[in-house]
């Protein structure tokens, strides 16, 4: 008799394990991004975004579900600055650990590289700052991005530019050759064109390459402005590579990149006078009630967790978890999210609309920005007194843009 008992509950806790098996009291979240290779800052910057989202959350008990709070335990894969390792990072997340969510990589590349591998599996993926068109002409039905593409945003500052007196007539764009890079400088052409400035040169440069030859060449031109699409090592190697030549154009525009604080470090007064394009500053007047009251707390509150000043990507990135935040509260969804919860945290995310320290977070559902926020407003900053500012479009600017640039050795 009692081993009839013994058997009994033997049987019946085996069918009662599996469930418990899979039962968890947090959000296991996948992150995909460059901690090493020549886009590690990057992609330490998207992670310090991430951190910053999960550390506050967990700080206020966790993400609230009908009453109850989950916290998020973040489970990272290097994508080497390498879109191949991106793609068998997502295997990996998808696969062996499970996650009920990612996200995304620095770079463009890597997150043309994990999306596909996302969309097999059929997990939502936010990135927090890839900004080339090409992710969202693709329509991947699984990815998001809280950064709205370069096509959108990069022809606010060649308008800042053309609006200058005597506005810059002349121009030479130049694009280091990656995803977004690429992009960025098709757009600072397209707009230039557009504005009525003509385009002397267009080139596709080779990634890492040293660019004092090519801006030799441009000293000859003599364009009244330069525009570059590169990624953080190659924009300061630009700077530098001008100062060498001694050439100074009136403007010299960039875009991601110049917001970073390593800019500035790196290039001391010969940063001075430089534009950029952003989307978000921690002087921009936001108002949230979730997590963060505005765009000054947020920046103050990432200041003191890792001891420098927070630039869009940061924020974007953070704002990728928020986005994941409300969905998740929105459809009432608790862990571990299974098939049909993951498919109505893609409906959840496609009518999301809200306001956060970032600004506006609405995503595209159709079009060429198809999942892309496109909430937000492009700004043109420049680097005036060693900071950030924001110098357009006017309603925005806090002070009047510096032009034409003062040559380097008058500094």
């Amino acid at each position: 008799m009692k081993r009839n008992i013994f058997f009994v509950f033997v049987v019946a806790l085996l069918l009662v394990l599996p469930q418990f098996a899979g039962a968890r009291d947090f959000f296991k979240v996948g992150v995909i991004t460059s901690l090493s290779g020549p886009l590690a800052t990057g992609g330490n910057v998207t992670k310090y975004g991430y951190d910053m989202w999960a550390n506050t959350v967990n700080s206020h008990g966790g993400i609230e579900i009908q009453g109850k709070k989950y916290k998020v335990q973040l489970f990272y894969s290097d994508a080497q600055s390498e879109p191949s390792q991106a793609a068998s990072g997502a295997e990996r997340l998808a696969t062996q650990e499970k996650v009920d969510f990612v996200l995304g990589p620095y770079s463009s590349g890597a997150t043309l590289g994990a999306a596909p591998v996302l969309e097999k599996y059929k997990i939502p993926m936010i990135t927090g700052s890839a900004e080339s068109p090409l992710i969202w002409k693709q329509k991947f039905y699984y990815t998001f991005g809280t950064i709205p593409p370069v096509n959108f945003t990069g022809a606010g500052a060649i308008k800042t530019l053309a609006q200058l007196k005597p506005a810059p007539k002349k121009a030479v764009i130049l694009g280091s050759n990656d995803a977004f890079s690429k992009s960025t400088a098709e757009t600072f052409k397209e707009a230039s064109e557009k504005a009525g400035i003509k385009v002397l040169k267009f080139s596709i440069v080779p990634q890492g390459q040293d660019l004092t030859p090519f801006m030799s060449a441009v000293k000859v031109l003599r364009p009244d402005f330069i525009g570059f699409g590169g990624h953080d090592d190659e924009l300061i190697n630009l700077v530098k590579a001008l100062h060498q030549i001694d050439y100074t154009p009136k403007a010299l525009l960039m875009h991601y990149g110049v917001t970073e604080p390593a800019f500035i470090e790196a290039l001391g007064k010969d940063a001075e006078y430089v534009f950029g394009g952003s989307v978000w500053t921690g002087s921009l007047h936001t108002k949230s009630d979730i997590l963060w009251k505005d765009a000054k707390s947020y920046f103050e509150d990432a200041r003191k967790a890792f001891g420098i000043d927070v630039d869009y990507t940061h924020a974007g990135s953070t704002a990728a978890g928020i986005a994941f935040q409300a969905a998740l509260q929105k459809i009432n969804a608790a862990p571990p999210l299974k098939m049909e919860a993951r498919e109505a945290l893609i409906k959840a995310l496609e009518d999301l609309d809200i306001t956060t320290f970032y600004g506006r977070v609405n995503f595209a559902t159709e079009g060429q920005f198809y999942h892309a926020n496109v909430g937000l407003d492009p700004l043109t900053i420049q680097i005036q007194n060693g900071k950030v500012t924001l110098v357009g479009p006017e309603n925005y600017a806090e002070a009047k843009p510096w032009y034409p640039m003062k040559p380097w050795k008058e500094r």
